[in-house]
């Protein structure tokens, strides 16, 4: 028997989310300084979650259907807007909407995609940009701004490109 009651443990979860809170934090903070100093029509920030992404030795990732599927619509959302957005005459509405359907073709994809283990974990930092996009061209963050999220959204469907096996998404 004890003489001392052991120290409460942290439950691995928990632990896990506080990791990845404070490393999300440390990043955004990095990214919201560099991103003061850069132009305002830049599109990818190098502390934006796709620089972590990384090729399958010299191969792009394996994509399957959904995920073809969802990473189009999302593509196909954003180039409808693209140009209205770079004018900066996108309006409040259209934010939203193209921040909806971005948000819903990711939780198909979320709900829907199989992939190998390695390329599920890279494909979620393309997903970390498209949600982070998302968020700030709804502008729920204290101070977004609405075009850096259209720039998060663009980064990660470039970024996409380069990494997965899409010929749909090839740069």
């Amino acid at each position: 028997m004890d003489r001392w009651p052991r120290p409460p443990r942290l439950p691995a979860t928990l632990a896990a989310a506080l990791l990845a809170l404070a490393v999300t934090s440390a990043a955004r903070a990095q990214h919201d300084h560099e991103h003061q100093h850069e132009p305002a029509h830049q599109h990818q920030s190098d502390a934006a979650a796709v620089a972590q992404m990384q090729l399958d030795g010299e191969r792009k990732w394996p994509t399957d259907a959904p995920l073809r599927a969802g990473m189009a619509a999302i593509r196909a959302a954003f180039d409808t807007d693209h140009a209205a957005i770079h004018a900066g005459t996108e309006t409040e509405a259209q934010y939203a909407t193209l921040a909806g359907t971005i948000e819903a073709a990711v939780n198909e994809i979320i709900a829907n995609c199989r992939l190998p283990p390695a390329a599920d974990a890279n494909l979620h930092y393309a997903i970390a940009d498209l949600m982070a996009g998302v968020a700030r061209m709804r502008d729920t963050e204290p101070g977004a701004d609405r075009h850096a999220g259209a720039a998060l959204v663009h980064g990660a469907l470039q970024a996409y490109g380069r990494f997965f096996d899409d010929p749909a998404a090839a740069e």
